[in-house]
């Protein structure tokens, strides 16, 4: 499993991604900038002291963060749409991360957060499905000195371009979360308010996720839409200038889809292609290879129930691989029954 997401993602060219961009063209504008259109892009904040590289650690692409960690589940949605029309964005790449129930991070060790060196805990990403959205399960945060309760998020749209912020929630439902879980959060309700906290005394209105009671869990459900630059348009993702030298990958069709769905390929040139399939936990679990392909259009063809798959979101990614070298892209799709 580790060799399989290890090779998804060096795959999709995610690896140091951000680390080759400035950190200036990274980042959304100005807090509080609005569109032409009825939409508002998601205020700009730091990425915190903790937010690690998650495309350089095979562990992150997955759904569930929680691994050993406890605390009230939380199942969180974010919905991604462009400025440009409100439409949502499908096929971005959307990370999140936050402290456990005891204000600690993954990944650092120092004075305030000691012995969590290498560890990789309520931290991941997703991509955004044919509704913009994406799905974690996590657990509520807790809170340390001088934050309220958050969660940094950031959503990539490109290799020029992400948008990071973070989110918060009703300070109300917040305290009572921690109130009626005190065995658990065991520093007690959070001291901080939305004035005093240095990230949300300016303005919170678009980063309000909400809180609702989810009966199953026990836990609680969020959900937040969040506006970035660029025009949702759906079918359509995002290509690398690179890869569309050589060849480009459509969005599957149609979309969701009942027992069988087209992919759309199209090579520049002569071309070996392989076509993996991995679920959102980060395994492949099918695989097409198609060789000696000549330039021009093609359609793969899948099958779900032939492929002993169940409904839910899947990304397949393609490699292909000619006399120029090898080049890879990846889209999710939706599958039911």
């Amino acid at each position: 499993m580790k060799n399989n997401r290890r090779n998804f993602i060096k795959a999709t060219g995610l690896l140091g991604a951000v680390s080759l961009v400035p950190f200036g063209k990274m980042i959304a504008e100005a807090k509080q900038e609005s569109s032409t259109d009825s939409c508002t892009l998601i205020p700009t904040e730091t990425a915190g002291p903790f937010p690690l590289d998650l495309t350089a650690n095979t562990a992150f692409f997955r759904q569930d963060i929680r691994e050993n960690k406890t605390g009230v589940q939380l199942n969180l949605k974010l919905k991604i749409i462009g400025n440009g029309n409100c439409l949502p964005m499908e096929n971005l790449r959307v990370n999140i991360w936050h402290c456990d129930k005891d204000g600690l991070y993954s990944g650092y060790s120092q004075n305030n957060n000691q012995g969590q060196a290498g560890l990789t805990y309520l931290r991941g990403y997703q991509y955004t499905d044919a509704n913009g959205e994406v799905d974690f399960v996590t657990i509520f945060p807790g809170w340390y000195t001088g934050r309220i309760c958050h969660i940094h998020f950031q959503v990539y749209v490109s290799s020029s371009y992400a948008a990071i912020s973070q989110l918060t929630f009703d300070v109300a439902t917040k305290q009572a979360i921690y109130t009626a879980n005190s065995n658990l959060y065991t520093n007690g309700t959070d001291p901080m308010t939305l004035a005093t906290d240095n990230i949300f005394s300016d303005g919170y209105t678009y980063q309000m996720a909400t809180l609702t009671p989810n009966q199953t869990t026990g836990g609680y459900d969020s959900y937040l839409e969040v506006t970035v630059k660029g025009n949702g348009t759906v079918g359509v993702g995002h290509l690398e200038k690179e890869n569309a030298k050589y060849f480009l990958l459509g969005q599957n069709s149609p979309n969701p889809y009942t027992g069988q769905t087209t992919i759309p390929v199209s090579l520049i040139q002569p071309a070996d292609l392989t076509l993996e399939l991995f679920d959102l936990q980060g395994q492949k679990v099918a695989t097409i290879q198609q060789n000696n392909l000549a330039a021009g259009e093609h359609k793969i063809e899948l099958n779900m129930q032939s492929l002993g798959l169940s409904s839910g979101n899947y990304i397949y990614q393609i490699t292909v691989k000619n006399s120029n070298g090898t080049f890879i892209d990846s889209k999710m799709m939706t599958a039911s029954r």
